[in-house]
């Protein structure tokens, strides 16, 4: 089965990374959660069937999340 990989950059509130960690941790498709240095505050790496699994996460699950202010999705071309 073919996987689509993305990352997702995330800036959010100032101290709400460890509950915006803990509330990706709990989807499905959310193979690494980590705290980033820079112009972005966290990082998440996906694993989904195809890119509408991958947008619809990011613009339905990831991105409703209380807190997050912007996400920038980098998809891997394979």
């Amino acid at each position: 089965m073919d996987v689509t990989i993305a990352y997702v950059m995330i800036n959010c509130e100032l101290g709400a990374e460890e509950t915006i960690m803990e509330k990706l941790r709990e989807i499905e498709q959310v193979k690494e959660v980590f705290g980033t240095i820079g112009t972005h505050d966290l990082m998440v790496k996906l694993e989904a069937e195809n890119f509408e699994k991958i947008r619809d996460l990011a613009s339905r699950s990831i991105q409703k999340i209380e807190k997050i202010r912007t996400i920038s999705t980098l998809i891997k071309k394979e």
